[in-house]
């Protein structure tokens, strides 16, 4: 088995009697001394296989000191394995041994640590500024660095909508963020501005019940209403004396009979009260489904007849031409023989001569 896969139970016995070895957001992370922190990472590199270098940086704790760590990857037999290497050094004195000897990406890496919490690498080969301009004063990371930006401009909600035009409306309480001083205290505005007001104490509330001595109101205050619930509103005029309180009358209505606000029987819902969600209806009508059309009945058979069928009458063809000439009559059809049917003549027949 690898010895990495014994940590962080092993973390004493791989790195010191004084690691403390857990896992902290998936990542097995050490804790070593000051004074194990370069052995521990010559630990990491040699025994556990971690070559690869990812990067180191601090946390500032207040009352703790600056949190240094440094994470290191090991890459064999094609599997990931990350670990974090962490040490604290006191606020007071915040200094500590240089990796580059180590790992040689640490160099950048200590320089902005060293740029940004003011932690002093000793034995690196060239510490100085990465980041910030050559006149930069301070730690911009830490926690107890001034923004002097908020200083010389007004933080952004300082004031309320309203108070921009009136001088004389009433303001809330200043708040200043993280890192905001007071601006008579330090930047250009030190010992110009008035002191800031300050809020006046409340008075403690009066333990106890019934027996225990009222609150006096404060100059100005509205008088605070003494009258229960019982005694009805404030603007109410007090009952006579000897009259029994009148008390409103209660609805005698049952559920079946609506509500006492509404006039007349109830509507088509009977025994539901006229809240809505009783009686629930659709927003809006759905159209109902068109009914499917029956489908045609066949014709009834046709019975065939005893008697021979009728004789029907040709078409006349546009080759024949009527036997007529101008001036002639029209030569009559003959007699159809007894005993034959003849389709009848479609001319109506007209009483008279013609």
């Amino acid at each position: 088995m690898n010895l990495y896969d014994s940590l962080p139970d092993a973390a004493a016995t791989v790195f010191g009697a004084e690691a403390v070895g857990s896992f902290a957001y998936d990542v097995l992370t050490v804790d070593v001394p000051v004074g194990s922190w370069i052995s521990s990472l010559e630990i990491a590199r040699d025994k556990l296989g971690c070559t690869y270098f990812d990067w180191l940086s601090a946390v500032d704790e207040p009352g703790t000191g600056f949190q240094v760590c440094a994470h290191v990857v090991s890459l064999e037999d094609h599997r990931v394995r990350r670990l974090l290497l962490r040490t604290t050094v006191p606020h007071a004195a915040a200094s500590l041994p240089s990796a580059v000897a180590v790992y040689a990406g640490a160099q950048w890496h200590e320089r902005e640590t060293f740029e940004m919490f003011g932690v002093i690498f000793t034995d690196h080969p060239h510490l100085v500024p990465l980041l910030l301009p050559e006149n930069f004063e301070g730690h911009p990371l830490r926690k107890d660095f001034v923004l002097a930006a908020r200083v010389a401009k007004a933080w952004p909600g300082a004031k309320e909508p309203g108070e921009a035009h009136d001088p004389d409306a009433p303001k809330r309480r200043q708040m200043l963020p993280p890192g905001v001083p007071d601006p008579n205290d330090w930047g250009p505005l030190k010992g110009q501005l008035p002191p800031a007001p300050t809020r006046p104490a409340r008075t403690p509330r009066a333990a106890g019940g019934a027996g225990a001595p009222a609150r006096t109101p404060r100059e100005g205050a509205p008088v605070r209403r003494t009258r229960s619930v019982a005694e009805g509103s404030a603007t109410q005029a007090p009952p006579a004396e000897g009259d029994a309180p009148v008390r409103p009358v209660r609805r005698s209505r049952s559920v079946a009979d609506g509500s006492a606000s509404q006039a007349g029987p109830p509507g088509p819902a009977s025994g539901a009260p006229d809240a809505p969600w009783h009686d629930p209806k659709p927003a809006f009508e759905e159209p109902a489904p068109a009914a499917t059309p029956a489908p045609p009945e066949p014709p009834p058979a046709q019975t065939p007849t005893d008697g021979p069928a009728p004789d029907e009458t040709p078409e006349e063809t546009p080759d024949k031409k009527p036997d007529t000439a101008p001036g002639k009559a029209p030569a009559k059809k003959p007699d159809p023989a007894p005993g034959s049917e003849s389709t009848p003549d479609p001319t109506p027949e007209t009483g008279g001569d013609a």
